[in-house]
């Protein structure tokens, strides 16, 4: 690779959860398993097994419809005990490689490897050495994505799910943007992809030459960073130490809430649950928002950023119930109720790119 060209892997683990629960216990392989809570009690699938995947089941999915999906579905409770010990192993295995280790979450990472403790000259080796330790020491299998910078490598690990390795080397960069849909693009989902769809932004290539009003008016603030990234262009490190984004606590009930007092009550303990986290991190926190799902599975979020941060739990749980007021709380059955803060006083938030909640792919 040409010199200044930086080597950045990303690796993601192949239905994660799912595959531990499976490795751990032999009667589950080869069957549809669903890690999550059960349907009777209003679970979500926090991840499904590619067996269970090719019935529909997918994460963030109400256990009820995924069982309905797929009768035959193995439900397992979650053992995040277990995950953050396997996870543990693997970010040995990468650290052993390159100190440049960007955990996302216990399923993902980024590794800056243009200078490794390994001695390769290039990523693909290295990747492929990696995926080779996981499974021999962890007998879990992973996706991994080696390009010139973050966005192109973690597109790169989906490409080719499961056990896949795709690369994306410099010269290969500009005829794989132009394979791409708007929505590839860091921060465009359904709602943002309609409204680019509309002003007539179907390819990632297509914001290159959009009018720059125009993709003001349909995309806000983000504009900027999307038309950086459809260039190809993401010059944010690999941070080992990466900091804080978000925290939040929500909740799924087992009967639908409409009595509006006892939301009132669940909104307000959530964000003090949020302000005592700020305190034992030392964070503070300028953005406060609170989600609501009712019973017919809308799901709506609130948020107020304020000028000063802070983390006092009597103004988060009065900005928390502010945001409550503008949605039909008390008005509809609510199923499930969420309350979060971001925007921490110090973080790097400034970069441009917006960070992403998610499930386990």
């Amino acid at each position: 690779m040409t010199a200044g060209v930086r080597r950045i892997i990303h690796v993601d683990m192949d239905a994660f959860y799912a595959s531990v629960e499976q490795r751990d216990d032999p009667s589950l392989r080869g069957k549809p398993v669903a890690v999550g809570g059960q349907p009777g009690a209003r679970g979500v699938v926090a991840a499904s097994s590619y067996e269970a995947r090719v019935f529909g089941v997918r994460s963030a999915m109400p256990m009820a419809r995924a069982v309905r999906l797929c009768p035959d579905l193995v439900i397992v409770r979650p053992d995040f005990q277990r995950y953050r010990a396997a996870s543990q192993r693997i970010l040995d295995i990468f650290r052993s490689c390159t100190p440049l280790v960007e955990p996302l979450s216990l399923d993902e990472a980024y590794l800056d490897v243009s200078d490794n403790l390994w001695g390769e000259t290039l990523a693909t080796p290295v990747a492929g050495r990696l995926k080779q330790r996981m499974g021999e020491e962890t007998q879990l299998s992973a996706s991994a994505g080696v390009a010139p910078n973050k966005f192109l490598a973690k597109i790169a690990s989906g490409w080719q799910k499961p056990d896949g390795l795709t690369v994306i080397s410099p010269g290969r960069v500009e005829a794989f943007l132009q394979q791409l849909p708007v929505d590839a693009l860091w921060g465009v989902g359904p709602v943002t992809a309609a409204k680019l769809r509309k002003i007539g932004i179907a390819r990632l290539v297509e914001v290159r030459a959009a009018d720059p009003e125009l993709l003001r008016r349909a995309v806000g603030g983000l504009a900027d960073a999307l038309r950086r990234l459809a260039m190809g262009d993401d010059p944010r490190p690999v941070l080992p130490d990466r900091p804080y984004k978000s925290s939040s606590s929500e909740n799924t009930y087992n009967e639908d809430l409409l009595d509006l007092d006892e939301i009132r009550a669940e909104i307000g303990r959530m964000a003090r649950q949020t302000a005592d986290w700020l305190a034992r991190k030392e964070l503070l926190a300028r953005t406060v928002t609170i989600k609501v799902r009712y019973a017919d599975f809308t799901t709506v979020t609130r948020s107020h950023t304020a000028a000063a941060p802070t983390r006092d739990p009597d103004e988060l749980a009065a900005r928390a119930l502010m945001l409550l007021a503008r949605t039909d709380a008390g008005r509809r059955p609510i199923r499930l109720l969420g309350a979060g803060v971001h925007g921490f006083d110090g973080d790097d938030a400034a970069i441009g790119f917006p960070g992403v909640l998610r499930f386990e792919d």
